[in-house]
């Protein structure tokens, strides 16, 4: 009995995540967010993540979480406090996410030192994740190994090839899909500076 109650919730929420890669849409709030690094590698050490300017910044609930970077150092995301944040949620297989990759990457380069971006990947294993990164060449920012989805959850992330931007105090500005990452910067320079 407990069986016929439990398949169905399960093949609902695959079937969610699934869908998300033909969803376009986006709102302007929704969940809180987090990371950033800027590192010459898919998951530079949290130690090169977004300093914040003095190392005083007020750390907002957004921003209290760690993770796993694709080399498998940890992430603390409080090192990225005191600055915008772009989350960008992704897994491998997706098109619309290699479809925002160039411009998710340009952003990044744009506005590294000021704006945190950090690439959540998930739905799939870390290997796929950096085949992606190494095929995308969005290898300058950090991107995060996200396979149990621990941090999708916290941002209710219910598909991939979606951003959540949030401002310098960590209020989510941002919650949705940018197809090939068209407006990203806009959002991003806005927020810069």
């Amino acid at each position: 009995m407990r069986a016929r109650t439990l398949i169905p919730a399960a093949v609902t929420a695959l079937v969610l995540a699934l869908a998300g890669c033909g969803t376009d849409g986006g709102s302007a709030a929704g969940a809180s967010a987090g990371p950033e690094q800027e590192a010459s590698s898919p998951s530079a050490p949290a130690s090169q993540a977004g300093e914040t300017g003095g190392g005083t910044a007020e750390v907002p609930e957004a921003l209290e979480f760690t993770a796993t970077t694709l080399d498998g150092e940890p992430f603390d995301a409080r090192t990225l406090a005191g600055k915008p944040v772009v989350l960008w949620f992704w897994a491998p297989w997706c098109p619309k996410c290699k479809a925002q990759a160039e411009e998710t990457a340009r952003v990044a380069a744009a506005h590294r030192g000021e704006v945190g971006v950090v690439g959540v990947a998930g739905l799939d294993g870390t290997e796929a994740m950096k085949r992606f990164v190494d095929e995308t060449g969005t290898g300058e920012f950090t991107h995060l190994s996200d396979e149990n989805g621990e941090v999708w959850k916290r941002f209710e992330v219910t598909e991939q090839s979606r951003y959540v931007i949030l401002d310098a105090s960590g209020e989510t500005v941002y919650d949705g899909v940018l197809p090939g990452g068209d407006g990203l910067d806009e959002k991003v320079a806005g927020l810069a500076g």
